[in-house]
């Protein structure tokens, strides 16, 4: 099967930014987001290398990947992946639906 190419929306984006700045700032140090963001590459090309090994949700065409204490939101399309949503899972829950029920 052929890669896909990998497309974040802008609130998945802005979700994963703002993750990496917060530990920045908390920690003192990009350590932490710099580790964050290489198992996360490495995470989204597995996803886009094999799109179904990950379970789907209770939204429509949508499929989550975890990665410790964060999920990584995406649908399959046949020329794409589409990153709806990064998502830290010690938040509120809530949050995260409104999103995943907005994104179309």
């Amino acid at each position: 099967m052929a890669k896909r190419n990998i497309v974040w929306t802008r609130t998945a984006d802005l979700q994963f930014v703002g993750i990496l700045e917060y530990w920045v700032k908390r920690n003192k140090s990009s350590n932490f987001s710099k580790k964050l963001l290489r198992l996360v590459t490495e995470r989204v090309l597995q996803i886009s290398e094999n799109p179904f090994i990950y379970k789907p949700t209770d939204f429509k065409d949508v499929r989550v990947a975890s990665l410790r204490h964060f999920s990584i939101y995406y649908k399959v399309t046949d020329k794409q992946i589409l990153v709806t949503a990064f998502w830290d899972n010690r938040q509120d829950l809530k949050k995260l639906l409104k999103i995943l029920q907005n994104e179309k």
